[in-house]
């Protein structure tokens, strides 16, 4: 089992849209300190961990740039230690219940909430950035960028596109001192060429899903260069990343892992464990997590020796030649959406390299030769059909429309030549580039909190139409008073800057 056999990449994408602000309950700040407190947390304490033994090339890291952005505002820091704060206290009070499950819940849930806040008392309570870095500077991780606000890029004019690629690019020079050579394309969206603005704004690598490389023609066991540029794509193993993430049969389903949609009504916290796929949440047993922790240790025994033969397949498909498998996931599914993910995440990450794998980022892939030839990549997503349907179907047509209106109206507005920087200018770019969140359209498409995504929607394009006509009236106070007003709830990205927006003509 300790035979080299080939090279194996995790890719993580860490991303939630701008909620700071924008209600808290059951969508909106609830869903950031979620994932926070029980994916973020967790996660960066095993990369810690590993580091500290001195491992490197741990994973691949993407963080959009508007997640980095609320996790490192003191506003919203402040309001997570709060949070915190009420999730002890509402442990600690279900401790004391008189049904034993329900008290060892409670148990639990206090020392978890204990534990996260003393993680952010110590470490983050100047915001990511601080924790994020070390990991980088030390080559534990690879990290990711993207587009600022994350939009769907294969829908927008090329000024739009270049220019939330930039500002994202440059978010993360500012906040890490690292430009990242790799992005993770907003839902692994693609449209032919976008790979020429990839490489003139220095990205050297990005991710595919694996039907958009093999309907091209070529490999998920290798990267391949685009087009005529030296940008390298690799795209994700299907075969090896659905043994976790399938809906049907993937590791989180198991009977002894914490249920996600069941909750005890009266605390909020979650009680019961999976059981079975059809049992009803009402006849669910209690959590056991004992039992979990071994069936941890058994799905990441398991999901090693799968990456393992898929590598030996593939090196005798290649007559020899050592082949490598990319798994990508989102990372708030480790903690957040699978109780039990940041364990196994470890587990793994201990275990491969003892069966002979060797674990490595994607530019550490670059740089093990893992590149053959050249492609021609065809549109494509990682979302349902594998195409674009669900940013640009039926379901969602009206917001394809008022997005392409509003990019329209506001370049045109915009295009007004100024010398100085304008903060009214540069916050209408900034709305415009919220409403433009790929998120929006995935909600209502999916109809996930449908109504909360289209109130977003509405908002920020009624916001950015009425700065809009007060900068095109030319009334000067106005559009001041409402630039002011707008960003002090929807302000990220304080170095953006409008004038460059038509730079990218």
């Amino acid at each position: 089992m300790t035979r080299p056999v080939g090279t194996f990449c995790l890719v993580l994408h860490t991303h939630l849209p701008w909620l700071a602000h924008h209600g808290a309950w059951p969508v909106g700040e609830e869903w950031l300190h979620q994932a926070w407190a029980t994916s973020y947390l967790p996660v960066v304490d095993v990369l810690d961990r590993l580091a500290a033994e001195g491992r490197t090339d741990l994973l691949t890291l993407g963080v959009t740039p508007v997640v980095h952005a609320q996790l490192d505002d003191p506003w919203f820091g402040r309001e997570f230690h709060t949070w915190l704060g009420f999730w002890a206290t509402r442990a600690e009070g279900l401790a004391t219940h008189q049904d034993p499950d329900l008290r060892a819940t409670g148990h639990r849930e206090y020392v978890a909430a204990q534990r996260a806040l003393a993680a952010y008392e110590a470490r983050w309570s100047a915001g990511f950035s601080p924790v994020l870095r070390p990991l980088v500077d030390g080559g534990a991780i690879e990290l990711l960028g993207g587009p600022a606000t994350h939009p769907f890029q294969p829908l927008l004019d090329r000024p739009w596109q270049r220019f939330a690629l930039r500002t994202g690019l440059d978010d993360a020079t500012l906040r890490l001192g690292h430009r990242p050579e790799g992005i993770w394309a907003p839902e692994c969206g693609y449209r032919p060429g976008i790979e020429r603005d990839y490489a003139d704004l220095g990205v050297r690598r990005f991710l595919v899903d694996g039907p958009t490389m093999l309907g091209a023609g070529g490999t998920t066991a290798a990267g391949a260069t685009v087009g005529d540029s030296d940008v390298v794509a690799f795209a994700r193993d299907l075969d090896v990343t659905y043994r976790v993430w399938s809906p049907r049969k993937g590791y989180p389903g198991g009977r002894w892992y914490r249920d996600f949609h069941t909750f005890d009504h009266d605390s909020g916290f979650r009680a019961a464990r999976v059981t079975s796929t059809t049992t009803p949440s009402h006849e669910k047993a209690p959590y056991d997590p004992a039992r979990a922790a071994e069936a941890v240790h058994a799905d990441a025994v398991d999901f090693v020796d799968v990456v393992r033969r898929r590598l030996l397949d593939l090196a005798v498909e290649r007559d020899g030649r050592d082949a490598v498998v990319v798994a990508a996931y989102d990372t708030e599914l480790f903690g957040h959406w699978w109780h039990e993910g940041p364990q196994w995440l470890e587990a793994v990450l201990r275990l491969l390299p003892e069966a002979g794998v060797r674990v490595t980022t994607l530019r550490g892939a670059v740089e093990a030769g893992h590149v053959e030839g050249r492609v021609d990549l065809g549109p494509g997503s990682w979302g349902s059909g594998k195409d674009w349907r669900v940013w640009d179907g039926e379901a969602v047509r009206d917001i394809v429309e008022e997005n392409e209106r509003l990019r329209d109206r506001v370049l045109k507005v915009l295009a007004v030549p100024t010398t100085d920087r304008d903060l009214v200018r540069d916050q209408l770019a900034r709305t415009t580039l919220l409403a433009l969140q790929s998120d929006w359209a995935f909600m209502v498409s999916k109809d996930s909190a449908a109504g909360y995504a289209r109130e977003r929607h509405e908002r920020h394009h009624r916001d950015a139409r009425m700065l809009a006509d007060l900068v095109e009236r030319g009334d000067v106070r106005a559009a001041g008073t409402l630039a002011d007003r707008l960003r002090a709830v929807d302000g990220p990205f304080g170095h953006l800057d409008a004038r460059l927006l038509h730079a990218e003509d």
